[in-house]
């Protein structure tokens, strides 16, 4: 079993991960609309693990 510690480092990572995929995203917006779709794709499957790992922290913590 993973630590509660570990559940939320891995979350804030996933979190940055996400914050940066998103900014990228915005940046490539205005020259490759494609890739920029790629990028919030990305950053939207990064943020739904984030999620994920808070609510296994949520249920470990019960």
């Amino acid at each position: 079993m993973i630590s509660t510690k570990d559940l939320m480092t891995r979350a804030k990572e996933l979190s940055k991960q996400a914050v940066e995929l998103r900014r990228q995203g915005k940046e490539a917006q205005e020259t490759n609309k494609e890739l920029a779709k790629q990028f919030r794709q990305k950053a939207r499957e990064a943020m739904k693990r984030t999620l994920v790992l808070i609510s296994e922290i949520k249920r470990s913590q019960m």
